[in-house]
């Protein structure tokens, strides 16, 4: 059997992905959730709350989804969103590593005009080589329509939750009206590897000399290797920022949802003031998992530690700003919250989600279950022993990127140009949006692509 533990990327809500094939043959259904049962049973951090007498005539995706401890704002404050269960236990592991079957184009959905059903797409960023990169997209690119039909709040999720070709009318947003033009491109998705490491860049304003790197989720190498090329990738980013005497960092985790702890370790190694005798992060089981692992393996079971490396730039930094939006989760605010014991960190942009818990994937696949678990066994903590992010993190600075997007690296993007304005003193560029026109903006907004990212918000523990 195998597991695979993480910190949750963003879920907002639980997700279950039912086995419901009329295909399915019960008794292959029964002894598939007597598996589930009996992993739950063990590793699920609200194992108290399982009941004891399960049915197990329910189809899988029902029978999992009825032994969690459901989150409930009233009732169960403490309660769980973002346990999920995947038909496809490959598909899982798959999207996990990064790799899924999509056009390249992440986007995100929003009213416009407010207080309509009207809703247009903007492109947050375009995977390089994709369908949608080789059809022209580029981020701030606004769509319409789609096959045709104008996106509302009743058909968008039809129309675009489609392993189909796709046609994408394109628009124009120009002083707060949207015009539709006659431009069309046709996408088709197919199965893409993500490189996460994805722009970066070296600003010299005065005397600030600050890097810039944008992360869009913590993954270490390409799926079913073991190169670790996304973690070297940064480990040479940091290598040239160290090199070229940066004193400033400014890290882009806006839309970034988290993924492999082991990345978060490197990446917060490149970063903190620390050393490798100080701790990042602990783990916090339920009762059963902490005294088999104690006994097993000892107190290091339940933390990890910075790792040495070559190329952190801790020492030279006087600032640190973090991109942050309602996007931004587990993995991610793992990496703030283990860092601000060492240095002050700086938020700017908007609340992060709030996923302060870990979840493993447990699969058996050699004996015949088809299905993936993505449950919540653990909870995280820094240095301090804290771990009051549940809510998710306010922004030093609270501002929104808007709905005209600027290329990456641009000073004129809202979150980069107030990140450089707090390093420097100085905006780099003339201001043309209010803070307040950015809120009203930004209030409008659906949903977007990145949700569906490896399920949602996870932040997930090698084992």
């Amino acid at each position: 059997m195998k597991l695979r533990l993480f910190l949750p990327v963003i879920l907002l809500a639980v997700l279950v992905f039912s086995c419901k094939d009329k295909n399915v043959d019960p008794k292959n259904d029964t002894e598939t959730n007597q598996w589930i049962y009996t992993n739950m049973k063990y590793w699920y951090y609200w194992t108290d709350h399982i009941t004891a007498s399960p049915d197990y005539n329910k189809t899988p995706g029902d029978f999992f989804n009825s032994l969690l401890y459901k989150y409930d704002a009233t009732a169960r404050p403490d309660g769980d969103r973002f346990s999920w269960m995947q038909e496809s236990a490959k598909e899982l592991e798959a999207s996990l590593g990064g790799e899924s079957k999509t056009s390249g184009m992440e986007y995100k959905l929003v009213y416009f005009p407010a207080n309509t059903s009207n809703i247009v797409g903007i492109v947050l960023y375009v995977i390089p080589d994709s369908p949608a990169a080789k059809a022209g997209f580029v981020r701030g690119d606004v769509f319409s329509s789609v096959n045709g039909q104008k996106l509302t709040d009743s058909n968008y999720s039809k129309l675009l939750n489609t392993e189909d070709k796709v046609s994408y009318t394109l628009a124009d947003i120009t002083d707060g009206t949207l015009k539709e033009t006659k431009t069309t491109r046709e996408v088709a998705p197919v199965v893409l590897q993500e490189d996460p490491v994805f722009f970066d860049s070296v600003y010299t304003i005065g005397a600030s000399k600050i890097g810039y790197v944008v992360y869009h989720q913590f993954i270490p190498e390409p799926y079913q290797t073991s190169s670790k090329a996304y973690d070297k990738k940064l480990d040479a980013i940091f290598g040239e920022f160290k090199n070229s005497g940066v004193n400033a960092l400014v890290l882009d985790l806006r839309y970034n949802p988290g993924g492999y702890v082991s990345s978060a370790t490197n990446l917060a190694s490149l970063i903190g003031k620390v050393t490798a005798n100080d701790v990042f992060y602990y783990k916090e089981y339920n009762k059963q998992v902490t005294e088999t692992s104690l006994k097993k393996y000892g107190e290091s079971y339940f933390y990890d530690k910075f790792v040495s490396k070559s190329q952190n730039v801790g020492g030279n930094l006087q600032h640190l700003v973090v991109l942050v939006s309602s996007r931004t989760a587990s993995a991610s605010e793992l990496l703030i919250n283990g860092l601000k014991p060492f240095m002050a960190v700086t938020l700017v942009g908007g609340k992060t989600v709030g996923k302060n818990v870990g979840s493993i994937t447990i699969a058996d696949e050699k004996n015949g279950i088809k299905v993936g678990l993505q449950p919540i066994v653990s909870k995280s903590l820094n240095k301090d022993k804290k771990s009051d992010y549940h809510v998710g993190f306010e922004p030093d600075v609270k501002i929104s990127e808007g709905n005209i997007l600027y290329p990456y690296g641009d000073p004129r993007d809202p979150l980069l140009g107030e990140a450089l304005f707090q390093i420097t003193g100085t905006h780099v560029t003339r201001q043309g949006r209010s803070a307040r026109v950015l809120q009203e903006e930004a209030s409008t907004e659906l949903s977007s692509s990145i949700s569906r990212k490896a399920g949602g918000s996870n932040m997930f523990y090698d084992r």
